[in-house]
């Protein structure tokens, strides 16, 4: 049996890809599992956190009490959804990792690749 979404996306259907460009999924692959039943199950490969590296700082953040990651991707990048971007920037798949520890440091950075400066602000 072929799976319909696989299908669709092999048709070209689509005017545009599977994920937004904002998406931190945008780009990756997808494969098929085959379950025990014969079931076909589509499913988006693993994305691996980025080297903290590529990610140049624009400033950093002390974490305070009370701080929600989607608050200040909110504050800093201009959509909480973007909580993603600071994972990545400080290399973390935790997302409360961030913010549990009062004092913490975070990287406010521009996304992967793009060269800037360290200019950090407190």
């Amino acid at each position: 049996m072929t799976d319909p979404l696989k299908a669709f996306l092999q048709a070209n259907a689509l005017t545009s890809p599977a994920f937004a460009p904002d998406s931190r999924y945008h780009g990756l692959d997808t494969a098929q599992w085959t379950a025990p039943d014969g079931t076909p199950v589509t499913y988006v490969r693993r994305r691996f956190v980025p080297p903290p590296e590529r990610f140049a700082t624009l400033r950093e953040h002390v974490v305070e009490m009370g701080d929600r990651l989607d608050n200040l991707a909110a504050h800093y990048l201009g959509d909480p959804q973007q909580y993603w971007r600071l994972c990545d920037g400080n290399g973390t798949l935790r997302p409360e990792e961030l913010t549990d520890s009062p004092g913490r440091r975070l990287r406010i950075t521009l996304p992967e690749g793009v060269p800037g400066g360290t200019d950090v602000e407190l």
